[in-house]
Order: structure tokens, then C-alpha cells, then sequence
């Protein structure tokens, strides 16, 4: 599996291809999956702001559509260090069994459990 250091790594290569014309808040993410493959992802904001999709969402859906339904670990960086996952990536986070996260970079860094970011996410099971 990936150590958190090469999950950054991807996730700030991911977060230097963000399109963020708008906000200028360029994210990068970078999920592993339980086949110990790492998929990146970035924001991609729109006009219309509503049709942006985050970073953390886009790396997810590239392992979904490799065909991974087991991930693990997210990692997060963002042009800030107190960078967070957004409601609506927590709860897809949540959706496909993500529970640790990995937010900001170099000291900047720490690790959170999805629960503690989430607590009481909709569930398969609710």
C-alpha cells in the first residue's frame, strides 16, 4: 500500500493540474485503493459554479471507474494548510468506505478519521 508521503505526492501533482479560474483555490487528491493502486484527482470549477467538481471527488470516480470498490486512505492538499474536504466529498467518502484522511502538507499534515469529519454520514446501513 502507499505510504501517506507518496499519497501527498500525488495528491500536490494532481492539485498543479487543478483548473480553478474562479476561485483560485487549486485542491488536489489522491485516493489508494485496496489494490494498493493510487488515483489522483482535482478540482474543476465551472461558470456555473454548481457544475464544479472537487478534487476529492474526481480521484474517487477514477477508481470507481477503474473498477475499485475498496479505498482506504484520501489524501488532500490545497493552497491553504487548513484545507478540508467539502460536505458533499465527506459524504462520498463515507459512500465507498474511506475512513482516514490525510489533509495538507509537509508539517502542515494531519491525519483525521472520516468519523470524526463526518459524524453520523448517511449510510447503505441507515
Amino acid at each position: 500500500m502507499a505510504t501517506n508521503e507518496e499519497l501527498r505526492a500525488v495528491a500536490a501533482a494532481m492539485q498543479r493540474k487543478a483548473y480553478a479560474p474562479y476561485s483560485r483555490f487549486a485542491v488536489g487528491a489522491a485516493v489508494v485503493a485496496g489494490n494498493g493502486k493510487v488515483y489522483g484527482g482535482c478540482n474543476v470549477e465551472n461558470a456555473s459554479y454548481g457544475l464544479t467538481v472537487c478534487a476529492e471527488r474526481n480521484a474517487i470516480a477514477a477508481a470507481i471507474a477503474d473498477g475499485q470498490r475498496e479505498l482506504h486512505k484520501l489524501a488532500v492538499v490545497g493552497p491553504i494548510p487548513e484545507v478540508t474536504p467539502c460536505g458533499a466529498c465527506r459524504q462520498v467518502m463515507a459512500e465507498f468506505g474511506i475512513c482516514e484522511v490525510l489533509l495538507g502538507t509537509g508539517e502542515n499534515t494531519r491525519e483525521v478519521m472520516l468519523a470524526d469529519l463526518l459524524p453520523a454520514a448517511f449510510t447503505k446501513d441507515v
